[in-house]
């Protein structure tokens, strides 16, 4: 049974994603983006429980990337096509909508079978991912549609990038805390269904910053790469002047 806890953590991430669609289709965009907040948070947790029980399993592992796919690839894709994209051409926005969990499917089968970094995920991790555009879909009226497709493939590109991110669900969660888990998740929904602009816009803020922070390492990586490239010119010319 207690092999099963996390399972049941995981399950609960990909059953908010399942609703996110839902409601997302039903034009409850804001709703929706709360679903995915609740989902991070289940997300959040599974690993730290699975590794508090020592109940981690490859079977486990398996099951939190289909979840995360659906969760926050999916289903963020689709709130932002709902409120951003319908307007434009068909094959257009289409497209648009599907690379966004084309490249989360591929940064996750690409962290499951190559061996990290220890302390950091190479590319942008999926749930902060698909936290970034749910959240970004409920500023659809101050946000033009053009900003949001670029906000939309520089998200998929990061996923998929060699940028270092920073893994904070590494930290542990001690056994004895556990317990209080299902109350953490209880007041978590509370406050997100009764305040949910607030609660959405809270979250937005650090999940943009952390998105934020590979953009300014792949800059620096670039401008680094430059300035060997041009360091090695000159030295090839200077030699060829001797």
């Amino acid at each position: 049974m207690t092999k099963s806890i996390p399972n049941m953590f995981t399950l609960g991430n990909l059953f908010l994603g399942m609703i996110g669609i839902i409601l997302a289709t039903n034009g409850k965009t804001s709703m929706a983006a709360i679903m995915i907040i609740i989902a991070m948070l289940l997300d959040g947790l599974d690993g730290r429980v699975a590794r508090a029980l020592n109940a981690q399993s490859e079977f486990g592992k398996e099951l939190d990337s289909l979840s995360d796919v659906i969760s926050f690839g999916v289903a963020p894709a689709l709130i932002m096509y709902t409120v951003a994209l319908t307007g434009l051409n068909d094959a257009f926005a289409w497209t648009v909508t599907a690379i966004f969990p084309m490249c989360g499917a591929l940064r996750l089968a690409r962290f499951n079978v190559r061996p990290g970094i220890p302390g950091y995920f190479i590319g942008l991790p999926i749930p902060a991912a698909g936290g970034v555009l749910a959240t970004l879909a409920l500023f659809h009226e101050e946000i033009t549609a053009p900003y949001m497709i670029i906000a939309m493939l520089l998200l998929s590109y990061l996923m998929i990038s060699s940028v270092k991110y920073p893994n904070f669900k590494k930290i542990g969660l001690p056994k004895k805390a556990i317990k209080y888990t299902p109350i953490v998740i209880i007041l978590a929904v509370l406050v997100a269904v009764f305040f949910p602009e607030q609660t959405s816009m809270l979250i937005f803020v650090p999940l943009v910053i952390y998105a934020g922070y590979g953009l300014k390492q792949n800059f620096r990586k670039l401008s680094r790469k430059h300035r060997d490239e041009d360091r090695k010119s000159d030295e090839a010319y200077r030699s060829s002047d001797r």
